[in-house]
């Protein structure tokens, strides 16, 4: 929901993995970004309508992401995919960081505008194991993102890898990636990828949502 230019560039990277996608627009003119190559649906129409809604296929979406201009369209839109079509998977994004912790209380994974990155979009939209994380040959061990709790914001990664027992790979931050080092400190939207034996993986992700526990 909303053409611009996250919308777009977020419809036309899931259409390039071959997922089926509508983009819902106020705007014809909007559709434009989507370029010639774009294989999905343009539905013109106010997101949060439900006859819209319905239009572009919410009845059997797996995933909706509320990503136009607005906060209040945004989150109203993404508030009725999940409670009135049961849609699972929804994310909006939100200009005033200040309302995040709110909807979050609402159960709607945010992505505030000054940390935007398609990747954290795509890594939200699509189930685990969708988009590629690296699996040695054996398919014992992978490197995965796992999401981090806050709490951990301001520890060293070092704090993280004692705690949940796997390797921090690399860190993406502000798009770009880059191997810690011993002192490199967990900063507000740092995408952690972990090197870590796939049976783990969910053990690692519990650990790693909750906050540090203290040592005294």
């Amino acid at each position: 929901m909303g053409c611009g230019r996250v919308g777009a560039s977020l419809a036309r990277a899931l259409d390039r993995r071959g997922h089926e996608v509508a983009v819902v627009d106020q705007d014809e003119l909007a559709f434009r970004r989507l370029g010639p190559q774009f294989g999905g649906r343009r539905v013109t129409g106010v997101g949060f309508d439900r006859d819209t809604l319905v239009a572009a296929g919410i009845e059997r979406a797996d995933a909706l992401a509320a990503v136009s201009s607005g906060d209040n369209s945004n989150i109203l839109t993404a508030r009725v995919a999940r409670e009135t079509f049961g849609v699972e998977t929804v994310v909006a994004r939100i200009y005033d960081p200040a309302r995040a912790e709110i909807y979050q209380r609402l159960g709607i994974p945010t992505v505030a505008t000054v940390k935007w990155t398609s990747d954290q979009m795509l890594r939200r939209l699509l189930p685990e194991g969708a988009l590629p994380a690296f699996t040695e040959s054996s398919g014992k061990v992978v490197i995965a993102e796992v999401p981090v709790s806050p709490d951990w914001i301001g520890r060293r990664l070092t704090d993280l890898e004692t705690a949940s027992g796997a390797r921090v790979a690399f860190v993406t931050r502000l798009g770009e990636g880059f191997v810690p080092h011993a002192d490199t400190v967990h900063q507000e939207g740092d995408l952690v990828h972990l090197a870590i034996e796939r049976a783990r993986l969910r053990e690692v992700e519990a650990i790693l949502a909750a906050p540090p526990v203290a040592h005294h």
